[in-house]
């Protein structure tokens, strides 16, 4: 079966409302999703489930960076794994940008493709979130060696040596500059990780909006950042 290689690794909080219908759409392409529920109060899981995703429960919400440790360390546990895509829960990313994305990858010379929704149009972000994106970015870039033009988009996709080395301690927002900082400093032969990125189309959707994720996550990675 086709890309029976690939791991999507979902992190999942509270998104009973669309969660089936993301899981659903993704397993037309990838067979093997699994889904991580972050201690959510709603049905999340169970519609994860039903939906043909596996899912592990955390008790307790404990964060993102958290649920997507737990993700890599399962995706793992399949000898047949060979690349993880870290994939968002309600549904602001498009299974087209993934198998552009893993076709960069399968050539064979980068062991990371980052999404990135500044390299093209397509995404349509207010001003003020592409202005504070754009400040995490640079912090990220300085202190983390890499260059990169949108540090902190959740889609992504790793080589399984790559999973296994990342150790993620920062279970907020914050959790995506420390990757970056993992890969940058990763070395395999003596040479750094080579990575590549790739346009993706980020869909603001009016449910996305209306849990505050168009502007308060880019404000909280700044702030994450900047505590840190």
């Amino acid at each position: 079966m086709q890309n029976e290689d690939v791991w999507l690794v979902v992190p999942l909080y509270d998104e009973a409302a669309v969660i089936a219908d993301v899981v659903g759409e993704a397993r037309s392409v990838f067979p093997k999703i699994v889904c991580v529920d972050d201690g959510s109060r709603d049905a999340s899981a169970v519609r994860a489930e039903q939906a043909g995703a596996a899912v592990v429960r955390h008790p307790v919400n404990l964060g993102q960076g958290a649920a997507l440790q737990t993700g890599f360390e399962y995706a793992l546990g399949d000898p047949a794994m060979r690349y993880v895509v870290t994939y968002d829960a309600d549904g602001q990313h498009q299974i087209h940008d993934v198998e552009v994305m893993l076709d960069r990858i399968r050539r064979g010379d980068v062991r990371v493709v980052f999404g990135s929704r500044f390299l093209d149009e397509r995404t349509k972000a207010s001003a003020l979130k592409k202005f504070v994106l754009r400040a995490a970015v640079a912090y990220t870039n300085l202190t983390t060696g890499t260059r990169l033009t949108d540090a902190h988009n959740g889609l992504r996709v790793l080589d399984r040596e790559v999973v296994a080395r990342l150790d993620i301690t920062q279970n907020g927002m914050a959790h995506a500059s420390e990757i970056v900082s993992q890969i940058g400093s990763m070395r395999f032969g003596g040479e750094r990780v080579r990575y590549a990125e790739e346009p993706v189309h980020i869909l603001y959707t009016d449910y996305s909006r209306a849990k505050g994720q168009s502007l308060w996550n880019a404000v909280n990675i700044l702030a994450e950042l900047i505590w840190r």
